[in-house]
C-alpha cells in the first residue's frame, strides 16, 4: 500500500567508460488509485474466504478461512490469537503438561451460552493486550519462563459448511474440526507449540518464528505448517470475514459468530469512522464529501476498536425481511499512508439474492 515504491535503477557499463554519472537512487513515485468499485470474493453463502482490502493499491487477497488455526503476534510481545472466523475457543488447564490426557469441555465453545468474561476466545476489539482470558487474547501472553505457560484445551470449532441454505441467509458451519491440546513456549524471539490430541500421551512439536513484515505467523495445527493468511502489515485495510463477536444479553455479554463482518487493520494504524446520512440524500452527500470534511477526532474510536464498520453496514434479515445493506450511512478510512478514502457499500447480496457478495465503491478524498 505504499505510496512510494524504490526501484533501483542500474548504470548501463560500455567498455568505453567507467563513469558513474548516469546511476540514479530517484524513488518511482506511485500515487493511490482514485478509487473503483470492489466486489469482495467472499465466496457465496458459506462464506469460505478472509478477504483482506488494500484501497490504495484497490487490490484483495484471500485465504480459505478454516485452513489455519492459530495466529503469533509479531511485535515485541508475544501474543497468540485463535480463529474466530470458524467460532474456535480455548480454555486455560492447571497443568503444564501436554501429555496428561484431557477431555473435553462442552462449555468451551462460541455461542448464546457462553458468557463473554469466561475467556474463552479472544477479545473483539483486536486489541491483543491483557492478562489473557478474554482480555486481549484468551491464550494469556506467553512468559519466557517456561513453568508460567500451560495448557489448553482448544475447541477447533468448524469447517467451513457446505450445505446450500435458503436464500438471503448463510450457512457457515460445516463439521466440528474436534479438539486439541497445546501448550506454547518461547526459544529466544521464536514461539515453540507443543500440540497433540486430547487422548494422546505424547506430542508433536513446531517452532514458529516472527516475520516483521506481517502482523501475524498462522500456523494449521492439521498440518504443523504455516500457513499464508494475510498480505503483509501495510498491504491491506480491510477484512470481510466471519467473526467472533460479543453481544449484550440482560447484564452480561455472550459470544456470537457474525456472518457479512468488516475489520480494520487496527494494529498497523488503520482508521475509520461512520458518517451519518438519509436514504434521500446519501448520494448526494457520499459525492459531495471531500478531504476538507474529514473529522479527525471522530477516528479516535478505531484506534482500540477493529469494529467500527463491523456488521454495522447492513441489515441480516430475518424470518419476514431479506438481508439489505444500510442506505444512510459511508465510511471514511485512513489508512497507514496517511491516505483518506470515502467508502460506501452498494450490495450484500448477488442478484440471485445470495450472501458473501458484498461490493462496494471507494474514492481517493483530495
Amino acid at each position: 500500500m505504499k505510496k512510494s515504491i524504490f526501484i533501483l535503477a542500474f548504470a548501463s557499463f560500455i567498455f568505453a567508460s567507467c563513469s558513474d554519472d548516469n546511476n540514479t537512487n530517484d524513488p518511482v513515485i506511485v500515487k493511490p488509485v482514485e478509487g473503483g468499485t470492489v466486489a469482495a470474493k467472499v465466496g457465496g453463502p458459506n462464506q469460505p474466504n478472509q478477504v483482506f482490502v488494500d484501497l490504495s493499491a484497490n487490490t484483495q487477497s484471500i485465504a480459505k478461512r478454516d485452513t489455519w488455526d492459530l495466529g503469533f503476534s509479531t511485535g515485541a510481545d508475544f501474543r497468540v490469537i485463535i480463529n474466530g472466523s470458524v467460532k474456535m475457543a480455548v480454555k486455560k488447564l492447571e497443568t503444564t503438561n501436554i501429555d496428561e490426557v484431557q477431555t473435553q469441555d462442552n462449555a468451551v465453545a462460541v455461542g448464546t451460552e457462553t458468557i463473554a468474561s469466561w475467556g474463552y476466545v479472544d477479545n473483539p476489539t483486536g486489541i491483543l493486550t491483557g492478562n489473557g482470558a478474554g482480555i486481549g487474547t484468551a491464550i494469556a501472553e506467553i512468559s519466557a519462563t517456561a513453568t508460567d505457560n500451560y495448557v489448553y484445551l482448544v475447541n477447533m470449532g468448524f469447517e467451513v459448511g457446505t450445505s446450500t441454505p435458503s436464500t438471503g441467509s448463510v450457512a457457515l458451519d460445516g463439521n466440528s474440526r474436534g479438539w486439541k491440546k497445546i501448550r506454547i513456549t518461547r526459544d529466544g524471539n521464536d514461539y515453540v507449540v507443543d500440540y497433540a490430541n486430547l487422548a494422546d500421551t505424547t506430542h508433536k512439536t513446531v517452532k514458529v518464528s516472527k516475520k516483521s513484515d506481517f502482523n501475524f505467523t498462522f500456523l494449521s495445527l492439521a498440518t504443523g505448517q504455516e500457513v499464508s493468511v494475510q498480505p503483509t502489515k501495510k498491504q491491506w485495510d480491510l477484512s470481510f470475514t466471519s467473526f467472533t463477536n460479543y453481544i449484550d444479553y440482560g447484564q452480561d455479554q455472550i459470544t456470537y459468530g457474525f456472518a457479512d463482518f468488516i475489520t480494520t487493520n487496527i494494529l498497523v494504524g488503520t482508521k475509520v469512522y461512520m458518517v451519518q446520512s438519509t436514504a434521500a440524500t446519501l448520494a448526494s452527500e457520499f459525492t459531495a464529501f471531500t478531504k476538507a470534511n474529514v473529522e479527525e477526532g471522530k477516528f479516535s474510536t478505531s484506534t482500540t476498536d477493529q469494529r467500527v464498520i463491523g456488521d454495522t453496514w447492513r441489515v441480516g434479515g430475518g424470518p419476514s425481511s431479506q438481508p439489505s445493506i444500510k442506505d444512510e450511512r459511508f465510511y471514511v478510512v485512513k489508512d497507514v499512508d496517511g491516505n483518506y478514502f470515502k467508502v460506501k457499500f452498494i450490495a450484500l447480496t448477488n442478484d440471485a439474492g445470495k450472501r458473501g457478495n458484498p461490493v462496494f465503491e471507494y474514492e481517493l478524498l483530495k
